[in-house]
């Protein structure tokens, strides 16, 4: 990792120097915007706002123009069509991601993070968590949003936008370095992010899965779930050929 950082920037003689700098930062950019908007535990939401699903779709969907921009401005024609195939992907699967988010905003009657979480509180009998998951819609919902968004993080079996084997990576094509590195920080930030999100749409945020482990600090409940759904994610991408 530390080598990547201190190896050489190498850029096109003919890039567009400015979109190609430009490009790994608005890719990382909205990642970390986005994580801002997640409710990691009882209080703990970065940035309150009302439409915060909202917002982190819209910035979500701005890593398409970041990745035209590495595309476009390293003038390479394999990062151009590399670049093409990667929006095309990833805007297909934005509609299933934002659908599957649809029910628990119907649901709840409110685009606010902090309401999704607040609305799963309680357990039945003491013991099943009213987590949305547990439904039948939400069991679904959450399905469509667990493939999806390993299509959004580029998650094998759903690693066409790097494309190894025939498009020598992809648009990252003539990055190097630290920009090159970004590039997959980005990924993983974005990944970490919509993890959060699922956690909070399906699987009652920072509520505890049983009541009378309501000691235990919300923050760590939150981060139990990201991690065990972050590790889902890397398990499929390390075991499928």
């Amino acid at each position: 990792g530390i080598k990547m950082l201190i190896k050489e920037d190498i850029v096109p003689h003919k890039a567009d120097k400015v979109i190609h700098f430009m490009a790994p930062i608005a890719m990382v950019a909205p990642a970390i915007v986005a994580l801002g908007v997640i409710p990691y535990g009882r209080n703990m939401t970065a940035v309150v706002i009302d439409g915060g699903i909202l917002l982190f779709f819209a910035v979500g969907s701005a890593t398409e123009l970041a990745v035209f921009m590495a595309g476009w401005g390293s003038n390479n024609k394999y990062s151009m069509l590399g670049a093409m195939r990667a929006i095309a992907q990833m805007v297909s699967y934005e509609l299933p991601l934002l659908l599957a988010a649809v029910p628990v905003i119907m649901a709840v009657g409110s685009l606010s993070p902090d309401a999704m979480v607040a609305a799963q509180d309680g357990h039945l009998w003491g013991v099943v968590p009213k987590w949305f998951v547990l439904t039948p819609w939400g069991a679904v919902a959450f399905l469509i949003f667990l493939i999806s968004a390993l299509v959004e993080s580029n998650r094998t079996p759903f690693d066409l936008p790097e494309g190894e084997s025939e498009l020598v990576a992809g648009f990252m094509t003539e990055y190097s370095g630290f920009k090159y590195a970004i590039f997959f920080m980005a990924e993983y930030f974005g990944m970490f992010a919509i993890a959060g999100l699922a956690v909070t749409l399906f699987l009652g945020g920072w509520q505890p899965p049983v009541a009378f482990l309501g000691f235990v600090p919300s923050w760590l409940w939150f981060f139990l779930k990201l991690a065990v759904l972050t590790l889902v994610f890397i398990w499929i991408r390390g075991t499928l050929p």
